[in-house]
This record gives structure tokens, sequence and C-alpha cells, in this order.
């Protein structure tokens, strides 16, 4: 979907954005707060601003073409979306793994959200540098098993709140599903037949954007950012989407490919735990090994591949995926384990 229009303010300069903040009483009228653009994410500008009296703020402006090499537009219209995710998970996740909702602005496509004090380290970064801690595996898994079972405890509630889909369509369906499933043909039924049967799934909250690069590490917790994909639907895209990563990390960061399989296995039994007896839990397993497999694959070959993968990377990670696709495992355990071998066995 291309959008039309353009935003007037853009937050990553510091001085039209303290001059909007002065003007709309966010800071007193001679205060000059710090303003640092902050890296990361492809479909925000993100600022950190911090005040003369202490309090520190992370800003966050929609754009409406995201910034990858690829066409890829969605209505910034979402960080209305991401406002309400900041509102719900307050309540839906355990206690602190939320930054809380400063304020928003819908005519700029702006929010600001209290900071994560520091320090703190990205789980991403600490996962590349090959330091997986045991109990932030636990932690992840943990976190969004409870999202998840909250979600269906207040599926009433839960559903008439985030029933609109069109930003989980136009951010993940699209850019990882049906544009990878038009440049892989021997991917595309598999792909058809998993968009259908996610779209037809609806049983909880889904965060949409479940990857470690969402979620910072502070005082030994867990803190779960970017919530613009948030919507009610098929927790099964959530497994997928977080256990691709650890997989990708596995295949990339060698030295510690045993302990990357190893918290890949580890974050699918601990979730179970989590969630408890639901009852969309007996089929979900399987459903969870595609996700994970369409994720897997579009982390290559879609609109947003991992940076961290280089060429070879790429291919082989593409080529095992491909082939498992022909014949998905039956659960997370052998999965991982035909994942790896496939990898390994590539020579690498």
């Amino acid at each position: 979907m291309k959008v039309t229009g353009s935003i007037a303010l853009d937050i990553e300069q510091a001085g039209p954005l303290t001059a909007y903040l002065r003007e709309s009483g966010r800071i007193a009228a001679g205060e000059s707060p710090r303003v640092t653009v902050l890296a990361g994410g492809v479909s925000n500008r993100t600022v950190l601003v911090e005040r003369g009296n202490g309090e520190a703020w992370v800003m966050k402006q929609a754009l409406a073409k995201l910034r990858v090499k690829a066409d890829w537009f969605s209505d910034p219209a979402r960080i209305g979306r991401e406002a309400a995710g900041l509102r719900w998970l307050a309540e839906l996740a355990p206690p602190g793994a939320t930054a809380p909702l400063l304020f928003e602005d819908h005519a700029n496509h702006l929010l600001a959200m209290r900071a994560v004090p520091r320090p703190h380290d990205n789980l991403k970064t600490l996962f590349l540098a090959g330091l997986v801690d045991p109990d932030h595996v636990i932690q992840f898994a943990r976190l969004i098993g409870t999202i998840h079972r909250r979600g269906w405890e207040r599926r009433g509630e839960m559903a008439r709140l985030f029933d609109d889909r069109s930003f989980f369509e136009s951010l993940r369906i699209e850019p990882y599903y049906s544009y990878t499933a038009s440049r892989v043909t021997d991917a595309a039924a598999f792909y058809a037949d998993l968009i259908a049967q996610t779209r037809g799934r609806r049983f909880t909250v889904v965060h949409g954007d479940y990857s470690p690069k969402n979620v910072l590490v502070h005082a030994g917790s867990l803190v779960l950012l970017d919530h613009e994909v948030i919507h009610f639907g098929d927790p099964a895209f959530d497994l997928g989407f977080a256990s691709a990563h650890l997989l990708s990390k596995a295949h990339h960061v060698v030295a510690c490919r045993e302990i990357f399989a190893a918290a890949a296995r580890v974050f699918w039994k601990v979730y179970l735990d989590a969630i408890g007896d639901v009852p969309w839990a007996g089929d979900l397993e399987p459903i969870a090994v595609r996700h994970t497999l369409a994720c897997l694959l579009a982390r290559v070959a879609g609109r947003s591949p991992l940076e961290y993968l280089g060429e070879a990377d790429r291919n082989r990670q593409f080529h095992a995926v491909v082939a498992m696709m022909c014949r998905p495992p039956g659960s997370v355990d052998e999965m991982v384990g035909v994942f790896v071998n496939e990898v390994s066995d590539a020579g690498h």
C-alpha cells in the first residue's frame, strides 16, 4: 500500500523537535533537551530526549515508506496502534516488561514513552556476541506466553480492541510471506496455505514483532518494545517469528550453534508452560513450526533480510529451508535438529 502525503515535523531534527515540544507544552519554554537519534528500526524515526530534570523519553514517529531497499509502504497512522499496545500490554505483560506511554500525537504520527533506564543491553546485540544467558531465554519465552495467555483470558475485550489487522498485513503478511512467495516459486504453495490459515486463526493478542531486537535487558529483566503490529490473531506467528531469530543466530554464530539450538527448544517448552491449558494449544506446535520456516526463508528472501547474514549464509539458509518446506517437521525439536544439521552439512 502506497501512502501519499508527508509529515511536516521530522523528529530526527533537534531544532524543530525542540520547538514542537515547547509549543505543545510538553517541555518548558526555555528548556533545551538533548536529542539523540537512535538507530535500529526501519519503520520509524526514533530519538532519545534527555531533559534537564533527569527525565528521559524515547520518541517514535512512524514512516510511510520504510527504510529498506525494496519499496515497502505502510500507513503512518499505525502509531496509534503502537500507543494502544503500550497501554494494554502494561496490563497483559508481567510488571515492568513494557515502557510507560507518556503521550501521543496523531497529527504528527508520533508518541513518547519513558526511556528504559541505563545501563541496559539490547538482547539481539548480546546474542550476536554469543552471550546467551539461559535466564534471558526463559524470560523471553515466559513474557510472550504470559501475553498470549492473558490475551486469551480477556479475549472478548481484546478482540474488539485489536480487531484491525491491516498493519499486520502491510508490515508482516505482505513483505514477509506474500513477497517471498512471489520470489520463490517452490515455496509459493506453502505460503499461500499458511497465509490463509493465519487469517482464519484468531485466539489472542499477538505482538507481531517479537524479536530479540525489540527487547532490552535492564537489571536482569527484559523490557519489550515496538508494538505497532499488535493485533488479535494467531499466536503461532509470534512463536515462528521469535524462533526464526534464534535459529538464524544458530546458523550465523557458529561457535554458539548448539547453544542457540538449545535455546530454541527451551523457548518452546517454557512458552507451553506459560500458556497453560488454553484450548488452542493442542494443534499449536506444527503450525508454529510452519511459521518458523516461513520466517526463516523470509529473512533471506523477503523485503527485510537479516543484515548480519552474508550472501553465502543467505544462500545456505535459503536452500535448507526450501527443502524443509517440502516435508515440514512435526515438532519444534525435530525442526531445530534438521535445520542445524542442514546448515552444518553445507560446510558451515
